[in-house]
């Protein structure tokens, strides 16, 4: 198993290329299974999580095909509508197929996904969403059983806001008969970027991006080409990286209007934030301020970033309080930044974080994605060698990152358990 070690206490300088969006590259691939015709994407992350995706699509008959930097999907028959427990247990995302298999296929079996271990993320609204749609579904062993001999357009109102919810109804309702309307539907650029997607294989949806979208149903799907957008939550880690370690930067490919909460917060702590049309360059000098923040659904502060910007605040001048809304487990990073010399205490979904002078090295254990992310960063400015565990949950969200700091002048490596690199 590999782990990554960090020397610390060094500044970041350079430039770096923004990879594409995890978060939108996994329903796209999903979105696929909705035409017979060849789907090209470009700016593709590799990830363990796009692999996995990709083969999860290639066990019910998908296709793939590795150009120039692009993968085309053709799922010409879909010859299994099964998502199986062994094969998405690792990965909460799997959910997404549920709705593409359901409205080209007429049925799917789908396992309740799994992903990180940061509490409950139900599925129910996808279920009540697709039941509104006219699907049968049944809840069966730790399965998704969905069939429909047709969906038919309808208006649904969320509970609660849902992205991988909203994805999957948007998908569904694109081959549905009539006009589909998604009240209190997720605005993060991802659905957007699904949307854009879609539509560029002939669907006919507006107002993704906003709380209401409007899915008017089309008979047929075609093939398209096109680039997933970048990936903001890689683009804000390494801009709070920097941040923290002192220095600048530069993101190219980054697109600083998906975060603008996350640029606020930076800026407010002290950093200095130039963004154009395609690149964000950070800088900071001076000393670090503590800024308080409290997750929400988009356009508020991600609580993707959460754990991220709690490394930034172990060092920032004064007490921060960071309160997590979206998911009640989302604290395990708490204790491993303790590790490091952290000041933190935790009441309920709010930590209390009071900057200390220096973090010093540790072994520490990552516990999930951006968990990992934080660990990294408090890595970069803790005193000393810092390793890092269980770096798989980095794998399934950044591509190659101990590579892409290291070309900005961090001391990081990869290790594997033999001691080799």
């Amino acid at each position: 198993m590999d782990k990554l070690s960090i020397d610390g206490g060094v500044s970041l300088e350079g430039e770096v290329r923004v990879s594409g969006a995890k978060n939108a590259a996994l329903p796209i691939l999903c979105a696929a299974l909705l035409t017979p015709e060849p789907l090209t994407l470009s700016n593709i992350p590799r990830l363990n999580d796009v692999r996995t995706m990709q083969a999860l699509l290639g066990q019910m008959g998908v296709k793939a095909e590795r150009g120039d930097g692009t993968l085309t999907l053709v799922a010409a028959t879909v010859d299994w509508p099964l998502a199986p427990y062994e094969m998405v247990k690792t990965m909460r995302a799997s959910i997404l197929a549920l709705g593409p298999l359901l409205a080209r296929c007429g049925e799917a079996r789908v396992s309740l996904p799994g992903g990180c271990a940061i509490g409950l993320r139900p599925v129910d609204q996808h279920v009540k969403g697709l039941q509104a749609l006219g699907a049968e579904i049944d809840l069966d062993h730790g399965y998704i059983d969905a069939k429909a001999k047709s969906l038919v357009g309808t208006t649904f109102v969320f509970d609660v806001v849902t992205v991988t919810g909203t994805e999957n109804l948007m998908m569904a309702a694109a081959l549905a008969q009539g006009v589909t309307t998604l009240e209190n539907a997720a605005r993060e650029p991802e659905v957007a970027d699904l949307a854009e997607c879609l539509n560029a294989m002939g669907a006919r949806i507006r107002g993704a991006g906003s709380d209401r979208i409007v899915v008017e149903g089309v008979a047929e799907l075609h093939g398209a080409t096109y680039a997933i957008m970048p990936d903001r939550i890689e683009t804000g880690t390494f801009l709070t990286a920097a941040t923290a370690a002192g220095g600048e930067i530069t993101l190219k490919g980054a697109r600083a209007g998906t975060l603008q909460a996350v640029l606020d917060k930076l800026a407010e702590a002290g950093a200095e934030v130039v963004a154009d049309a395609d690149s964000i360059r950070v800088s900071r000098r001076g000393a670090l301020k503590s800024v308080s923040l409290r997750t929400a659904p988009y356009p508020a502060f991600p609580t993707d970033m959460q754990a991220q910007l709690m490394a930034l605040m172990t060092i920032a001048d004064d007490t921060a309080v960071i309160t997590e809304t979206i998911f009640e487990n989302r604290m395990m990073h708490v204790q491993e930044l303790k590790r490091l010399g952290a000041d933190i205490e935790v009441e309920g979904g709010t930590a209390i974080v009071k900057g200390v002078r220096r973090l010093t090295a540790a072994n520490v254990m990552a516990t999930d994605l951006r968990a990992s992310a934080c660990l990294v960063i408090a890595g970069l400015v803790a005193e000393g060698r810092t390793t890092i565990d269980r770096i798989y949950h980095l794998d399934r969200g950044y591509e190659r990152i101990e590579e892409k700091l290291s070309a900005l002048g961090a001391r990081i490596r990869r290790v594997s358990e033999a001691g080799g690199e």
